[in-house]
C-alpha cells in the first residue's frame, strides 16, 4: 500500500517512520527543509512542499495514494483545506486527518474526512488511564468499553478461569493471557499462576473493579 504523510511534526514524523517500519511505501511531506533532511532516509520518499493547491498535490504524486494522513492539525484552516482537495478533487480512497478541537473535528468529518484523530487528548487518556485504573495497559474500543491488560493478583492465584467467574463477579471476560510476545485464548479449566498475564474486556467501570497485582 501507499501512504502518504502531510506534515511532519512529532505525530506525522512517527506516523510515516512506522508505517515505512512496517514496510509500506511512505512518501512524507512538509513545508520545511531541516525536517525533510531529518525523515529523508527513513522514508520512501520525502518532499519539501508548501501546499496551496490541488495542481501542488499532484505535482507530487499524491493523486497515486491509497491512504493520505494529514497531521498538520496546527494549522486549522490548512488541514481543512487539505482534507477538502484530496477528498473531492483527488478522490483519495482514505484520508485520515489530525485534528486539534472537538470543533475542528466536526467540521473535517462536514468535509468528507474519513477518520479524524487527536492524539493529544488520546495520549493524555490512555495516561490517565494508567495511572488511575489496576491494570498497566488498556486499549480503549470506546469512550467507556476497552481492552485491559493485568498481572495476576494474589486473589486469582492458583484458581481456575470457571472458578473465577469474571463474569458475574466482575462484569468482565478474560479473554486470554500474554505468552511472549502472543495472545494465547485460555480454557475455563486454566488455572491461574503467579506470572500469569491475563487479558480484560468490558467497561471502563467494570474493570476498575479488578483487584489490583501485587508488585513484583
Amino acid at each position: 500500500m501507499k501512504f502518504c504523510v502531510i506534515g511532519v511534526g512529532r505525530f506525522g514524523y512517527h506516523v510515516a517512520v512506522t508505517l515505512a517500519e512496517n514496510g509500506m511505501e511512505v512518501l512524507a511531506i512538509d513545508a520545511n527543509e531541516g525536517i525533510i533532511a531529518s525523515i529523508r532516509d527513513k522514508v520512501s520518499q520525502a518532499v519539501c512542499l508548501r501546499i496551496h493547491d490541488e495542481e501542488s498535490l499532484r505535482s507530487v504524486g499524491v493523486d497515486d495514494m491509497d491512504t493520505v494522513i494529514v497531521a498538520m492539525g496546527e494549522n486549522f484552516a490548512q488541514s481543512i483545506l487539505v482534507t477538502a482537495l484530496l477528498k473531492h478533487r483527488l478522490h483519495i480512497k482514505t484520508v485520515i486527518t489530525r485534528s486539534i478541537s472537538d470543533i475542528h473535528r466536526e467540521i473535517l468529518l462536514l468535509i468528507g474526512a474519513d477518520q479524524v484523530v487527536l492524539p493529544e487528548r488520546e495520549e493524555g487518556r490512555r495516561v490517565a488511564d494508567v495511572l488511575s485504573l489496576p491494570f498497566k495497559a488498556v486499549t480503549r474500543l470506546a469512550s467507556n468499553f476497552c481492552i485491559s491488560r493485568l498481572e495476576a493478583p494474589k486473589e486469582f492465584q492458583k484458581k481456575s478461569i470457571k472458578e473465577l467467574d469474571f463474569p458475574h463477579t466482575y462484569g468482565v471476560i478474560c479473554i486470554g493471557k500474554k505468552e511472549d510476545d502472543r495472545i494465547e485464548p485460555i480454557d475455563p479449566s486454566y488455572i491461574v499462576t503467579e506470572k500469569d498475564v491475563l487479558l480484560f474486556s468490558g467497561t471502563i467501570k467494570d474493570l476498575s473493579r479488578l483487584p489490583k497485582a501485587s508488585s513484583r
